[in-house]
């Protein structure tokens, strides 16, 4: 039997350990530049079209450092509640990689630029959790490797490699938390929480566009197992690189399983980096977990100390903008939200999009109604995050609009959401493309009336004898006959009156 192959199940996890995490957040910063140099700070460009001697650590040249990212990185220090450090540096990270060419990266080690904060999380049911925050610090992103040849993507298997240093010198802030203890059950549910409101607060802090798609949000996952009863952590993994909030949820929940059936196999759990398996939602082994001593860090000698004033943390602080939880406080009172749909809105992960949608000039019921029903099933059915659906507020907001304009039914109105998804425009574009416009034109209306009627005469005569409840028969008789694109109120009106005695 091979035991990191068996998964123990859930529930019998959970009667006998106490799982730990330990989350490592990546954010790439949207500065123009890079971290150390004037290389333009861009995704998807050609590969190796922005580097410069600097970030590809050619002999000679030297770093000068970013102070929008530093900036950057103490609002998101302040926004988690953290301590500014009065004074820090950063620091020589040793490993050789090929997708870091100078074989070092330059990072904080033991004087990060902010420690000590929290993030409250809002969970499904509406309880909340406080994960403490160990630190924040700045640092710089790798190069890509690309491996060909091999059907995962991964350098096993593969037949050769190719790396694209753009990313190489990229701002990075990475947040670690503190132990995550005492959540039980809800660890996988835990971590998710914390990747999302994580995201939704440097989304508010305009410092990053938080693509986990494109790897500008990145999670490393640690877990390990505490038998119930103990105090003492178990031996951690560390799972890299989890790009999408649902899979930070799987790769959790695999790894208790993983590990507790290697555990109660009489086996030892290997500290070591592992990848997840999208398509299996398994993780395998990397390698072995180095320890800081593997890396022999030492003081950054090119770059001089960061001092803040506390003048500059206090002039930081005043341009932090309204905070998530702030702006759930605010639109709950506003909209008048029960707590259960406050909830409903923030789970769908939509809450910044009805706002944002509300300030294109929708009503809050109708942005709402859109977001958590017909828009939360097309992310479904197309397993994406809502926010990364193909359509923006502001083209919400339209829809919206030409509905209450009467140019559009709520029916037609969903079909013009599917041409913005589908890339055929904006809606006034999709509704002259489709031609989707209502049908109000009286006279037209009225022969497909007239047609209705005499091909359900006795319908007809129903309603002649008073029967009003049958006109809604000429009706759906008119919609269908007009593809959905009359004014039903109109169309009942009409026969009514062709119908009064």
């Amino acid at each position: 039997m091979t035991l990191t192959a068996e998964l123990m199940p859930y529930e019998d996890v959970l009667e006998r350990f106490e799982p730990v995490l330990g989350l490592e957040v990546h954010v790439e910063l949207s500065t123009h530049t890079k971290m150390f140099c004037g290389c333009a700070n861009r995704f998807g460009a050609e590969p190796n079209s922005h580097v410069c001697p600097t970030c590809l650590g050619l002999p000679g040249s030297l770093p000068v450092l970013n102070g929008g990212a530093v900036e950057a990185a103490m609002r998101i220090g302040l926004a988690l509640n953290c301590s500014i450090a009065p004074w820090c540096r950063f620091a020589r990270k040793n490993y050789f990689y090929p997708d870091m060419p100078k074989n070092f990266q330059t990072s904080q080690y033991d004087e990060p630029i902010a420690v000590d904060g929290s993030l409250a999380l809002l969970l499904d049911d509406g309880s909340e959790v406080t994960v403490g925050i160990e630190r924040a610090h700045m640092e710089e992103d790798t190069g890509k490797s690309w491996h060909r040849g091999s059907s995962t993507g991964r350098i096993h298997g593969a037949s050769h490699s190719l790396l694209d240093y753009n990313r190489a010198g990229v701002p990075l802030i990475e947040i670690v938390t503190k132990p995550i203890t005492g959540v039980g059950q809800r660890a996988p549910e835990v971590a998710r929480a914390y990747v999302t409101a994580l995201r939704d607060l440097l989304r508010a802090l305009d410092v990053s566009d938080v693509r986990m798609d494109q790897g500008s949000l990145r999670c490393d996952a640690n877990v390990s197992l505490m038998p119930r009863g103990s105090s003492a952590f178990g031996t951690r993994t560390e799972t890299k690189n989890v790009n999408s909030l649902r899979s930070v949820e799987r790769a959790v929940r695999h790894e208790m399983r993983r590990q507790a059936a290697v555990l109660v196999g009489g086996d030892t759990v290997t500290q070591e980096t592992r990848h997840f398996d999208e398509s299996s939602g398994t993780t395998v082994a990397g390698r072995r977990k180095e320890t800081s001593e593997d890396y022999r860090y030492f003081p950054e000698p090119d770059l001089v100390p960061i001092a803040p004033s506390q003048e500059w943390v206090d002039r930081l602080s005043a341009t932090l903008p309204e905070l998530p939880w702030q702006r759930r406080a605010r639109v709950q009172a506003d909209w008048g939200l029960s707590d259960a749909e406050l909830r409903d809105l923030v789970n769908a992960g939509a809450l910044e999009l009805v706002v944002a949608t509300v300030d294109a000039g929708a009503p809050p019921a109708e942005a709402r109604s859109w977001w958590v029903s017909y828009l939360s099933q097309q992310a479904n059915s197309r397993e994406v995050e809502l926010a990364e659906l193909p359509i923006t507020p502001a083209r919400l907001a339209r829809v919206v609009e030409l509905v209450g304009e009467g140019a559009l039914t709520t029916n037609l109105a969903r079909r013009v959401v599917d041409g913005v998804l589908a890339g055929e425009g904006g809606p006034d574009e999709v509704v002259q493309a489709r031609e989707l416009a209502v049908v109000s034109d009286d006279s037209a209306l009225q022969a497909a009336v007239d047609e209705a009627l005499a091909a359900q005469p006795d319908v007809a005569e129903k309603i002649r004898g008073g029967k009003i409840a049958a006109a809604g028969a000429v009706v759906g008789a008119v919609m269908k006959a007009t593809g959905g694109q009359a004014d039903a109120k109109r169309v009942r009106e009409l026969v009514l009156a062709r119908c009064a005695p």
